[in-house]
C-alpha cells in the first residue's frame, strides 16, 4: 500500500538519520515469545508485516523439489471453512493484501492491513498459516502454473543464463539444483506433500518479523500472539537436511547455450562475500565502482564508448551459505565476445591499478542515499526491518550505516579487488549463437 511521498518521507528520513533524529526501531516481544522489530507510523491508518520461517528451497526433499513454492503460493489459496474465492473475497473486504514466497532459505510473507480492519487481517494471516486447505482444485491450478512458468523461462535466454551459472557456480550444492525433470516431479507432488511442507516451515522458532504502521508495542504484542500463536515450536531437522556451507571449487569456464535469438544473454560470476564479512562494504562499494549504475567502469567502457550493449551492470548477490558477485549484459551475436573481451579487461585493470579517490568518494555518497530510495512503501520499510534481523545486524544499525560505508578507503577497496576479481574463478554463461564463443567445459 502506498502512501503520500512527503509522509513516507518523514519515516524514511527518521530511519536513516543520525541518532538524535532517528525514528526508534523498538524490540517487542510477546507473552508467547515472539520477537518482532517496530517503527511506529501515524501518518497513515495502516500497518505491514514482513516475516519469515526458517527454510526454503534448499532443504526440500530431492523427490518434492518444487514443493515449497508451489505452497508458498496455496497458503493464501483457502483456509479452514473458507475455500479460495471465499478467502480473496475476505481480503478485499478487509482491505488487506496478504502473499507468501520462498527463497533458497527461507518461506516469507507479508501482511499490509488498514487499521480499521486490523483484526479482520490478521484473522486471515492466521488462518492462512494454521489451517491452510491445499484443495486438489487449487493445488492442479499452481502446479500447472508453476509448469507453465518454467517453460516460459526455458524461452527467456537471461533466464536460462541465470539457471545456468547457478548450477555451474554451486554444482554438487543445494543452491545449483537444476530444473531438469521439475515439471515432472511437480506432477507427483499431492496435497499431502504440501501440507506435510508447510507442517515443517510454519514454526514459531526461527520466526522473523518486522512491523510497520499505526500501531503501538503493547497492540502489535497481542497481534502477533494472535495471528502466529497457534503455531507449533519446531522440532530438529523439521525443515529438512542442513543446507551446508558452501566451498568454490574454483577454475574458470565458458559455457555457450545454443538458442535462435538475435542477441546473447551474458551472465559472468565469481564467489563473491557474505554479508557477515568484515570486508561486506568495501566488496559493496567494488561492486558499485564496477559496475553499479550509469557512472560504472563497465557501462562507461561497454555501452558509452562502444556501444556494445544496452546496459551491463554487477551486483553481489547473498545467501546465508554462499555469495556471487555476478555481471549481468546482453549483446548482438556478432559482438558479444567483443562485450566480454572488453568486461574481463576492464576487471582486470581494476583489479590490477585499484580505483580512484573520486570513484570511492563518488560510490560512498550513492550507497549512502540509495537504500531511502529503495523505502518507497510501508511494506518495503518492514521488509527492512526484517532484513536486518536475518542478517543478524543490531537494532541501531541504520544510525551507523553511513559510517560502516564512510569508513571505506581506497586501500580497502583495492584488497578486495584482488580477492574477489579471479580470472581462475569465473564462469562465463552465454545464451544465444554467439559468434567466435564456444564452451570450454
Amino acid at each position: 500500500m502506498r502512501r503520500s511521498l512527503f509522509a513516507l518521507a518523514a519515516v524514511v528520513v527518521g530511519l536513516l538519520a543520525a541518532p538524535a533524529g532517528a525514528v526508534e526501531i523498538e524490540e517487542v516481544v510477546t507473552p508467547l515469545g515472539i520477537k518482532a522489530w517496530l517503527v511506529q507510523d501515524r501518518t497513515a491508518p495502516l500497518v505491514a508485516l514482513s516475516f519469515s520461517f526458517v527454510g526454503g528451497t534448499a532443504s526440500e526433499p530431492e523427490s518434492r523439489r518444487g514443493v515449497t513454492s508451489v505452497m508458498a503460493s496455496l497458503l493464501t489459496d483457502g483456509a479452514a471453512t473458507l475455500p479460495a474465492q471465499a478467502f480473496r473475497l475476505r481480503q478485499e473486504e478487509a482491505a488487506a493484501s496478504l502473499g507468501f514466497g520462498a527463497s533458497a532459505d527461507r518461506l516469507a510473507g507479508s501482511l499490509q492491513v488498514l487499521t480499521a480492519s486490523r483484526d479482520r487481517g490478521l484473522e486471515l494471516l492466521r488462518l492462512g498459516l494454521t489451517a491452510p486447505r491445499f484443495d486438489q482444485a487449487m493445488v492442479d491450478q499452481r502446479v500447472a502454473q508453476a509448469i507453465a512458468g518454467l517453460k516460459q523461462a526455458e524461452q527467456r535466454p537471461r533466464a536460462v543464463a541465470e539457471r545456468t551459472m547457478m548450477a555451474s557456480m554451486f554444482a554438487g550444492h543445494p543452491y545449483g539444483r537444476g530444473f531438469e525433470h521439475l515439471s515432472e516431479t511437480l506432477k507427483t507432488l499431492t496435497p499431502t506433500d504440501f501440507k506435510e511442507r508447510a507442517a515443517a516451515l510454519l514454526r514459531r522458532d526461527g520466526l522473523i518479523v518486522g512491523a510497520v504502521g499505526d500501531i503501538d508495542a503493547a497492540d502489535l504484542s497481542r497481534a502477533l500472539d494472535h495471528a502466529f500463536g497457534d503455531l507449533p515450536l519446531g522440532m530438529p531437522g523439521a525443515t529438512g537436511p542442513a543446507v551446508p556451507d558452501w566451498v568454490p571449487t574454483g577454475g574458470s569456464r565458458t559455457i555457450v547455450v545454443d538458442r535462435p535469438v538475435p542477441q546473447s544473454a551474458v551472465v559472468m560470476a565469481m564467489p563473491g562475500i557474505l554479508r557477515r564479512d568484515p570486508d561486506w562494504y568495501a566488496a559493496s562499494v567494488l561492486s558499485h565502482i564496477l559496475g553499479g549504475g550509469q557512472q560504472s567502469r563497465l557501462f562507461n567502457e561497454v555501452r558509452e564508448k562502444r556501444g556494445l550493449a544496452y546496459n551491463v551492470s554487477s551486483d553481489l548477490r547473498v545467501s546465508e551459505k554462499g555469495s556471487l558477485l555476478v555481471i549481468s549484459t546482453g549483446s548482438a551475436n556478432e559482438r558479444v565476445a567483443e562485450a566480454i573481451q572488453v568486461i574481463r579487461g576492464e576487471i582486470a585493470r581494476l583489479r590490477d591499478n585499484g580505483i580512484t579517490e573520486q570513484e570511492l568518494a563518488d560510490a560512498k555518497t550513492y550507497l549512502t542515499g540509495a537504500l531511502a530510495l529503495s523505502l518507497d512503501s510501508s511494506g518495503a520499510v518492514a521488509s527492512l526491518l526484517r532484513g536486518l534481523q536475518t542478517d543478524h545486524l543490531p537494532r541501531d544499525f541504520l544510525d551507523h550505516r553511513a559510517e560502516l560505508i564512510g569508513a571505506v578507503t581506497a586501500a580497502d577497496v583495492n584488497r578486495v579487488a584482488r580477492r574477489l576479481l579471479r580470472d581462475d574463478a569465473m564462469t562465463t554463461v552465454v545464451v544465444g549463437k554467439p559468434v567466435g564463443l564456444v564452451s570450454d567445459r
